[in-house]
């Protein structure tokens, strides 16, 4: 398996292999996390075993049967630069030998001030939050807001756009993950809501009640679809004329999916980032501008916001290699993103393609359908939007030509 490879598929989809681990992972896992054919194939009509990952390269991934697949979402966006890249793998292998880890907020070392750096280089802010995924930089934004603006002395308020997607933590769960009401009401008992959401497509109401908004540029899981500069620049304006602070979330859209670092140059109070930032190891960053982060004063000695592996040094130092991969690769990302959005338009029962890069919602009939076909010819898609309505497309940069080319003929096939 090259990472270039187009789909080979030796045995049943799932196989035999597959299926023997889902049923050993079904007798352990909490039955709410990996969806089972028995209970879903009752509630859409698609079989839904899932295939369970042997090894992954570049763009391609084998399962347990040996079946080799093309990965058009980069493992939920993350295996940006490529499944197991030498770069990061080396680096990963160096910092494991001499630091595997340091102790959080007590001592540092030095990969955790370097990464901070290039961070900050990189995006104009002046200060970082480390976590290690996309919830813990969701968490650390929504507890800068409170100390940024524990002065005004009422609870904290935050407004939010239909379709966002801001994680599963304890800090978003209540308010912020809108995708679906369902990920909210099993907990609504112990928790408060202190959001408001808001139609993504219509005009804000007065921000002065609120201390914060919190926006994803470009929404992932809501549709990929972009949010548009003139609309994101009437929003910061509004913020800041009315004393509300303003978050990216940028945990997708960020680190070079929308062929640039970031996907639009206004400049936020607070911005986080995650996903593809570790190029396959958990690490994510909320970052702040002095004025907003320096509201946390000098630590007492006891840090009020910490973990066992805040700034862990394997994850750094997978980031560190991942940053220069990233930049190397925007004009490719660029490249074959207007390319597979110009093809994808052209196949028959398309009706649109949203998005930018390599972040693009295909719309289409019955995509949860559409997405079985696919995974049954050798390629890995996931559905997205409010309502399941587009496949969403993030795969590596890395991936081919070749592989796009023939992906988009499978599409064309899957839709008649």
């Amino acid at each position: 398996m090259t990472g270039a490879d187009l789909p080979s598929l030796p045995s049943p989809v799932p196989g035999a292999c597959s299926t023997a681990w889902v049923d050993r992972l079904a007798a352990r896992e909490c039955p709410a996390i990996t969806a089972r054919r028995a209970r879903r194939a009752r509630e859409s009509g698609v079989p839904q075993d899932p295939i369970v990952w042997a090894r992954a390269r570049g763009a391609n991934v084998e399962d347990v049967d040996g079946n080799v697949y093309v990965d058009l979402t980069a493992g939920f966006g993350v295996a940006a630069v490529g499944h197991a890249h030498p770069a990061v793998t080396r680096a990963v292998s160096r910092q494991v030998e001499v630091l595997p880890h340091a102790m959080g907020d007590a001592f540092a070392d030095p990969t955790r001030v370097e990464l901070m750096e290039a961070l900050c280089a990189r995006t104009g802010m002046d200060r970082v939050i480390l976590g290690l995924s996309g919830s813990d930089a969701i968490d650390a934004a929504m507890k800068t807001v409170v100390i940024a603006r524990g002065a005004r002395g009422r609870p904290l308020r935050v407004l939010c756009l239909a379709g966002g997607y801001h994680g599963l933590g304890s800090g978003a769960l209540p308010s912020l993950g809108y995708l679906r009401a369902a990920m909210q009401a099993p907990f609504a008992p112990a928790l408060s809501l202190y959001a408001d959401v808001v139609p993504f497509d219509t005009p804000l109401p007065s921000l002065s009640a609120y201390d914060a908004v919190i926006l994803e540029p470009v929404q992932g899981r809501g549709g990929m679809r972009e949010l548009g500069e003139a609309r994101l620049g009437e929003i910061h304006a509004a913020a800041r004329g009315q004393g509300a602070l303003v978050i990216h979330d940028e945990i997708y859209s960020g680190c070079g999916r929308t062929g640039a670092f970031l996907s639009t140059p206004l400049a936020p109070d607070l911005l986080c980032l995650g996903k593809a930032l570790g190029g396959g190891f958990p690490v994510s960053a909320c970052l702040g501008t002095a004025r907003v982060m320096d509201a946390w004063g000098n630590s007492g000695g006891a840090a009020i916001h910490t973990q066992t592996f805040l700034g862990h040094p394997v994850g750094n130092a997978a980031a560190l290699a991942t940053l220069p991969e990233i930049d190397a690769l925007l004009p490719e990302v660029r490249r074959k993103g207007e390319a597979l959005a110009r093809a994808c338009a052209t196949v028959p029962g398309v009706r649109r393609v949203t998005g930018r890069g390599l972040m693009l919602g295909v719309h289409v009939d019955e995509s949860l359908v559409v997405t079985r076909r696919l995974l049954e010819r050798g390629y890995i898609v996931l559905p997205c939007g409010e309502k399941a309505e587009a496949l969403g497309l993030t795969p590596p940069f890395v991936i081919a030509d070749a592989q796009l080319a023939a992906f988009v003929a499978a599409l064309g096939d899957c839709l008649r």
